[in-house]
């Protein structure tokens, strides 16, 4: 038996005999059960006369995940009108939140294991999502924010 295959059968073993070990193997976003983000800029899509433009402007945006389970991929989005079940699937170093509406609308969050500030890690929110007519305080448009999270553990 070569040594590479031992010490993947090793590994195999560990992690079936300690579920904990497989989070830490799989960094910080594989332990995480809860995280806030923040995004402060917003780009807004749309098209004028045909053409694709785009926008850039301030944001305030904040979502909180919980529940957090990567191994059944479920997790929790805690919202002003209540909390929803949504789908989470842990890829390398990228975490992935998304809520998919029964409507149509697809909205997807991103964090990525890497450092922004003060242990506070980069993450992307997106909303795919179009209405001819634009609603004051509503996605009419697709969206994309850009941020940071923390994990709140």
């Amino acid at each position: 038996m070569s040594i590479n295959r031992i010490f993947i059968t090793l590994a195999a073993l560990l992690l079936t005999l300690f579920p904990n070990a497989r989070a830490a193997a799989q960094g910080k976003l594989g332990a995480a059960k809860s995280i806030r983000c923040t995004f402060p800029t917003i780009t807004t899509g749309s098209w004028k006369d045909g053409k694709p433009e785009a926008a850039v402007k301030p944001a305030s945006l904040v979502l909180e995940f919980e529940s957090i389970n990567t191994d059944e991929g479920s997790a929790q989005l805690k919202g002003g009108y209540g909390t929803y079940d949504i789908i989470v699937r842990l890829a390398g170093t990228y975490l992935h939140f998304i809520q998919a509406f029964r409507d149509g609308p697809l909205y997807t969050t991103t964090v990525f294991e890497m450092e922004s500030t003060k242990g506070k890690l980069r993450a992307v929110h997106s909303r795919h999502e179009y209405y001819p007519t634009a609603l004051p305080g509503f996605t009419s448009s697709p969206e994309q924010y850009y941020g940071e999270c923390e994990i709140m553990n």
